[in-house]
């Protein structure tokens, strides 16, 4: 149980072990032994935290995490978060090889057909999401941009790490508590990991996600075909700009 905070440490010691000892003797232990830094001994957060939305489904804050995920027993990756921001839920995880606009319009995709469309996606101003070069700005909207635009969803940027903070907070708890699970589970790539994602997506989900303010689901009915989906989530080369308002496209590879 090496790197275990107390309440991960305890619910394996107990659910593994059978041990019968409380979380706050563990925790005392651990403070002891400089295994674990109490809260109230930490760095004070030094920014006003961004008020989460009343209704599930109204915005959701997606993010790559690039990490030692597999600890040396596969190459580094990313695993692709998708998390409700009412009500901290895990609502999608992918691993990928890279944080690429291929990978998220693949997440995108799985996300729609399993739940529904949200209302909006939050993110940071990663090229995928938004162009940023200034000889590109003429197109207006990268491939990601134009799927969601199709699909009626909107992409609101942040315009830092904590504004973003549910995402950021269910990384930094992943990369502890996801680590060390598949670690215990023996997972060894991103295809066994992958597989396995949807059952730690549940149990997360019955430990750490809350009730929304509001409890209206805000996610809509996907009414596209799967042909039409397929249209959609196709990668279109921009072939020029005409007055520098209307894209055309030629080259179309699927995904």
């Amino acid at each position: 149980l090496h790197g275990f905070g107390p309440t991960l440490a305890h619910e394996k010691l107990t659910t593994i072990h059978g041990f019968d000892i409380s979380v706050e003797t563990l925790r005392s232990w651990m403070i002891a032994a400089n295994l674990w830094i109490p809260r109230s001994k930490r760095l004070k957060r030094p920014y006003q935290p961004r008020y989460n939305r009343d209704c599930f489904g109204e915005l959701i804050q997606i993010d790559g995490s690039h990490h030692d995920w597999f600890e040396g027993r596969a190459a580094k990756c990313c695993l692709l978060v998708f998390i409700d921001d009412a009500t901290g839920k895990l609502q999608h995880l992918r691993f990928c090889e890279s944080e690429s606009t291929f990978d998220y319009m693949i997440s995108t995709r799985l996300y729609v057909e399993q739940h529904g469309k949200p209302l909006a996606f939050y993110s940071d101003k990663h090229s995928v999401f938004r162009v940023n070069q200034s000889s590109k700005k003429d197109t207006k909207i990268t491939q990601f941009g134009r799927v969601l635009s199709t699909l009626n969803i909107d992409i609101i940027f942040a315009n830092s790490p904590q504004a973003k903070g549910r995402v950021e907070r269910a990384n930094r708890t992943l990369q502890d508590r996801l680590i060390k699970e598949m670690r215990l589970e023996g997972i060894c790539s991103i295809e066994q990991a992958n597989a396995w994602l949807p059952c730690f997506i549940e149990q997360f989900n019955q430990k750490f996600a809350k009730m929304a303010f509001n409890p209206k689901d805000l996610h809509r009915t996907v009414t596209e075909t799967a042909e039409e989906l397929d249209d959609i989530f196709t990668w279109r080369e921009p072939r020029r700009v005409t007055n520098s308002l209307t894209i055309t496209y030629d080259k179309c590879v699927y995904l």
